[in-house]
């Protein structure tokens, strides 16, 4: 799917969580697929993703609140996952 996974921009990001979320809305890609790209991201970004615990304000303001609150969702789910397996 090409898209980049280390990014030099908060906008940069931006631009590669909507493409990987509007594609599974689009059915274009596969729930699995979208969450894995959706945590890579994170995991190679985290700076660029969260400031003081809540997501940037350029990533709120590119995004939207719908994408945002899928993004929520996957990365509250790793986190969990994460702590069940230690």
């Amino acid at each position: 799917m090409g898209i980049k996974l280390f990014h030099k921009t908060q906008r940069d990001l931006a631009s590669s969580i909507n493409h990987v979320i509007d594609r599974y809305w689009d059915n274009e890609i596969e729930e699995d697929q979208m969450m894995g790209l959706v945590k890579t991201l994170y995991n190679n970004n985290d700076t660029k993703f969260l400031k003081n615990g809540d997501f940037t304000t350029v990533l709120k303001q590119q995004c939207g609140k719908r994408r945002l609150e899928v993004v929520n969702k996957i990365l509250s789910n790793r986190d969990k996952c994460d702590g069940k397996r230690m």
